[in-house]
């Protein structure tokens, strides 16, 4: 199909207001299976454990048989991710104080405050999608050159990365973004701080909710290590080891999300998010996390419903939509700088090779009225 030349930004409230009379009225019900989902891995993590504290009972040739459980656990601080992710957007638990003790749980091997998370995803992100304020999106060029920066460029897939540190990157970005935002708002909470992003405030109860949140985070994981004797091996195998591979597989969701995308002064979802086509596997072990674009239309909504929204949007957004492979994204990823020069140019740190976005043909013009004006004119 060809593109039009010329699209209006939609907002994502008016797509919302077009679907929703479109799908069926159970899929905004509160979906209470996630909580079960949540417990579930988080016995898988608590069984892992227990069989690790014995590891130095096996004979060490048998060390090895244990790396299907360090996979297994690795996966499962995906799904939790995941399950908590979706249970902190929804109205499944109505009582604030379980609310907070489910997220403090499930986000506890991310190293995440659940108040945190609603705070930077929930409030932030949603609400500001790949905008200049979005504390999500790539770096500016123009950013100062400060440590942040400098672990992006280093760590993030880019027509630049060395590939040894990607991998490094895989299992240990999660945690510098975190600790990049989490220590902005600790330390500092002044809306100011340069290294991260963008630099935002919380209210001050929410300050010592997420300091008291990370305290005992922290406790929880000097439990886990005590219980397995920090024994180097145990520790290996069935902590760091599940920790990087879950870190790496919701990192290459996250890379995909919007960082192959233009930004955009409108929150329009179709623009600045991307959609995977995934194996099925991963859907129905991921919580169907692939719908990135459809999540960002409804937040809320059971993702057992994404499919039937996404058949709307192909439907009636057929010029719009960024539906791409997991391999045709993670490759556009590969192939193109990681700093945005303009809102639709990307450039390498030195700035020496820029790329149009390559998902441009979709972008649209923002329009008033009678009058057009070029996206260029969002400034930096």
């Amino acid at each position: 199909m060809n593109l039009k030349s010329q699209i209006d930004y939609i907002s994502q409230p008016e797509y919302a207001k077009k679907l929703r009379p479109l799908m069926p009225p159970e899929a905004f019900q509160p979906n209470s299976n996630n909580v079960l989902i949540l417990l579930i891995n988080g016995l898988i993590l608590i069984c892992g454990w227990g069989i690790a504290s014995r590891l130095d009972q096996w004979d060490w040739r048998l060390w090895w048989l244990f790396l299907p459980f360090s996979l297994i656990m690795g996966n499962s601080i995906v799904v939790s991710l995941f399950c908590t992710h979706d249970i902190l957007h929804s109205k499944v638990i109505r009582n604030a104080r379980l609310r907070q003790l489910l997220g403090l749980l499930g986000l506890t091997m991310l190293w995440t405050p659940p108040t945190f998370w609603k705070a930077v995803h929930n409030r932030e992100h949603h609400n500001k999608s790949n905008s200049l304020h979005d504390p999500d999106r790539n770096y500016l060029s123009s950013h100062p050159q400060n440590w942040g920066k400098r672990i992006q460029d280093l760590f993030v897939p880019s027509n630049e990365v060395n590939p040894l540190w990607l991998i490094i990157g895989m299992a240990n970005a999660w945690g510098v973004h975190t600790f990049r935002n989490l220590s902005s708002v600790l330390l500092f909470n002044n809306g100011e701080a340069q290294y991260p992003v963008v630099s935002f405030r919380v209210s001050a109860k929410e300050r010592r909710a997420i300091a008291l949140e990370l305290a005992m985070m922290a406790l929880l994981h000097v439990g886990i290590l005590s219980y397995l004797g920090w024994h180097p091996i145990k520790l290996i195998l069935s902590y760091f080891l599940p920790i990087w591979i879950g870190y790496s597989g919701a990192l290459f969701y996250i890379y995909t999300n919007h960082m192959a995308c233009r930004m955009t002064p409108v929150n329009d979802p179709l623009i600045n998010s991307i959609s995977l086509r995934v194996p099925k596997i991963f859907d129905v072990l991921h919580l169907n996390f692939s719908y990135h674009t459809e999540h960002h239309i409804f937040p809320g909504m059971n993702s057992d419903y994404y499919p039937v929204l996404q058949q709307l949007l192909l439907t009636h957004y057929p010029e719009r939509f960024n539906l791409l492979s997991a391999q045709e994204a993670w490759k556009i990823l590969l192939t193109t700088p990681r700093h945005y020069l303009d809102e639709n140019t990307f450039t390498t740190w030195s700035e020496e090779y820029s790329v149009t976005c390559p998902l441009s043909s979709r972008a649209p013009s923002v329009s008033n009225g009678d009058i057009e004006t070029s996206p260029q004119t969002l400034t930096l």
